[in-house]
């Protein structure tokens, strides 16, 4: 009984005919080995936000100041563009 009840919530959540709480839904993403992120459309990369090194680095950069956050962000595009225009050329 619980299982069918469980899947017909499920459905729901598909359809959107109904959200989950924030809570349910951290579950649901824990269960099946995924992200908020993920389950929520926000990105499609299912390992995305998963890296704890990666979410303490997005933490740090969050709580510094608006210009130093620029800064940071400004130099990083620069030296992601680099690999981009690489693999581009490399087709």
């Amino acid at each position: 009984m619980i299982f069918s009840t469980l899947y017909s919530v499920i459905g729901k959540y598909e359809r959107d005919e109904m959200m989950p709480f924030i809570e349910v839904a951290r579950n649901i993403a824990k269960y099946v080995d995924t992200t908020l992120g993920y389950l929520s459309g926000e990105t499609d990369d299912m390992d995305l936000f998963k890296d704890p090194a990666m979410l303490k680095r997005l933490h740090e950069l969050n709580s510094l100041s608006e210009p130093d956050r620029n800064s940071i962000l400004h130099a990083l595009d620069s030296l992601l563009r680099d690999p981009k225009a690489r693999k581009a050329y490399a087709l």
